[in-house]
């Protein structure tokens, strides 16, 4: 069957995309509440140079693997290593890990859903409205968090049942250039309350001090997450991608504004929380309990919050959306359906499987893993394990797998990136990118 293989219209459709698997969850909700738990403008400095010297290599190759192959995550590993079928565990991983991480995805997903549908009708924002009171609300009660991830779940089997051009690539490009512009307007109102520069310091000061092993795991883990490397699910994406494209300036294009969106991100949240007095360390409900108290400072304080967090569920929907596609892409090589059937099906399975971090916080409340509530532990097994060893395992791939005349070609292809680039590509994957991963993973044996 031919029907789920289709080509991004233009480069700008693609990078689009590719921006929009990464700026969502990882970059708006996950970046402050992760640097407020790890150490401020020191972990977001060591996040930006994991980013630029390990993430962008690795975004980087994943583009090679899928271009070059012209297949989905299973099947490019297979195809670029005949015969070494074992390599398509690469790929196998990659459907895992995303598997994993739509588990509690969605979940969140699901309370923006719940948050858009409220502040619309006008009840976010009201001077007597506890936002701490009002987040447990919406997450410990069941059927609301449960309605949440329905409704989150059936947009993304929309999209992708419609396949790349039609769905995947028009919807990010609506939804990116506004989510831009809904940012830009909280940053600015963030940096006018009192006392928002304690904020600013706390995010762009470098201070040591409290950085630990721990935190350079976590910004490593933040870097993959943000950029959805070591899914990969750029290989898939990629694998839709012409051959005029420059993965250089394609790969630069969407590191830097993830980098620029996390920047966003902090200047928009820290400044409120030290503004309001807030834990700058509250953790998952940072977010929500942030954007209410911020745009009630505003002038149609609830008009603009409505269209925020509308926007910030589109972007949260585009990083979905390429979770959701590797899935597609890989298993509907083998089953004989439609593409819209098989979605709906994955769409079933992703639901029930994230109903156990749905209930953290309610019915399921008191259930541990190794310390960690349920959608907790899922977190810090997709963002700090698969990942990492995902990335570990793509390295060593395309440095001593792959032909090398082909990477070559695909990193050069369309560019006018010469040798030295090359080169430098080379040496930092062959050399850097895993003698760090390595470390930061045996870092996480010892102490865990």
């Amino acid at each position: 069957m031919k029907e789920n293989k289709g080509q991004w219209s233009s480069k700008v459709g693609f990078i689009l995309a590719s921006t929009g698997a990464a700026i969502g969850l990882g970059a708006i909700w996950k970046m402050p509440y992760v640097a407020g738990q790890s150490g401020g403008g020191a972990f977001f400095l060591i996040f930006v140079v994991l980013t630029l010297l390990i993430g962008l290599p690795m975004l980087l190759s994943e583009y090679i693997i899928g271009r070059s192959s012209q297949k989905e995550a299973v099947s490019a590993y297979r195809f670029l290593a005949p015969n070494t079928p074992a390599w398509a565990w690469i790929g196998k991983l990659g459907i895992l890990g995303c598997f994993l991480l739509l588990s509690f995805y969605s979940v969140v997903g699901g309370w923006i859903f719940i948050y858009s549908g409220v502040s619309v009708v006008g009840n976010v924002i009201e001077p007597s409205l506890d936002t701490g009171a009002f987040f447990g609300q919406v997450t410990g009660t069941p059927w609301i968090a449960l309605l949440g991830l329905a409704l989150f779940t059936i947009a993304n089997v929309v999209v992708i049942a419609l396949g790349v051009q039609n769905g995947i690539e028009k919807a990010n490009k609506f939804m990116m250039p506004l989510l831009f512009i809904m940012f830009f307007i909280l940053v600015v109102r963030a940096l006018t309350l009192d006392g928002a520069m304690e904020g600013v310091k706390f995010f762009l000061y470098p201070d040591f001090t409290n950085i630990t092993g721990t935190s350079i795991l976590y910004a490593l883990g933040q870097s993959f997450f943000a950029l959805a490397v070591g899914f990969s699910c750029l290989v898939t994406y990629s694998s839709y991608l012409k051959k005029d494209v420059s993965l250089p300036n394609a790969a630069g294009s969407v590191v830097g504004l993830s980098i620029f969106v996390s920047f966003l991100a902090g200047l928009a949240i820290f400044p409120v929380v030290f503004a309001f007095d807030m834990e700058v360390a509250e953790g998952p409900p940072l977010l929500f309990m942030v954007l209410p108290a911020a745009f009630s400072q505003m002038p149609f304080g609830e008009l603009f919050l409505a269209l925020f967090l509308i926007l910030f569920l589109f972007a949260t929907l585009t990083s979905s959306f390429s979770m959701y596609e590797i899935i597609v892409a890989a298993t509907v090589e083998k089953f004989k359906m439609t593409r819209a059937k098989l979605t709906i099906i994955i769409g079933i399975i992703v639901f029930i499987a994230s109903i156990p971090s749905t209930l953290t916080y309610s019915t399921l409340s008191d259930v541990s893993i190794f310390g960690r509530s349920i959608f907790d532990a899922t977190d810090f097994l997709v963002s700090n394990v698969i990942l990492p060893i995902g990335n570990l395992l793509i390295a060593y791939f395309i440095m001593h797998v792959m032909d090398k005349n082909i990477v070559k070609n695909e990193l050069l292809q369309g560019s006018k990136m010469g040798e030295g680039f090359y080169k430098t590509y080379r040496f930092l994957m062959t050399f850097v990118v895993p003698a760090v991963i390595f470390a930061v993973l045996v870092y996480l044996v010892i102490q865990y």
